[in-house]
């Protein structure tokens, strides 16, 4: 069976492990083998430094954080640049991961840029929660 293949924003790693909920049952199907997660070096910059610096958390935890994030997702290195969106750089970043692996899903929070998209590229771009209601079967 092929597992999606998905790229999780970085503000979704951030709410998942702050505050929990749809976003944190994203990071729990991943680490428990249910879904691919790929990510890219930029991307894990840009999570330390928002971590470092919005959050106010340790340089020592974030290294602990970042080891125990690659124990589940997969890193990758995107050879195309890609400029569509101008007001916030850094998320172009996740549609180079997307375009790199041929992503199924890109999950995000970013309602102003990254999922009015709905789609980038044959990448379906999803909230976690929509992602969460259509991934796991109703009980």
């Amino acid at each position: 069976m092929n597992l999606p293949r998905v790229i999780l924003d970085t503000n979704v790693y951030i709410s998942g492990l702050l505050y929990g909920g749809n976003p944190l049952s994203c990071l729990e199907l991943a680490r428990e083998k249910k879904i691919r997660i790929f990510t890219s070096r930029a991307q894990i910059l840009e999570l330390s430094q928002k971590l470092y610096t919005k959050f106010d958390w340790k340089e020592d935890d974030i290294k602990k954080l970042i080891k125990s994030i690659g124990l589940f997702t997969e890193l990758i290195e995107p050879k195309h640049s890609i400029t569509l969106i101008e007001k916030d750089e850094s998320d172009n970043r996740v549609l180079e991961i997307a375009k790199e692996i041929g992503a199924d899903f890109i999950i995000s929070g970013d309602k102003k840029h990254i999922l009015p998209l709905k789609k980038f590229e044959g990448t379906k771009i999803i909230s976690a929660a929509d992602f969460i209601k259509q991934f796991t079967p109703e009980n």
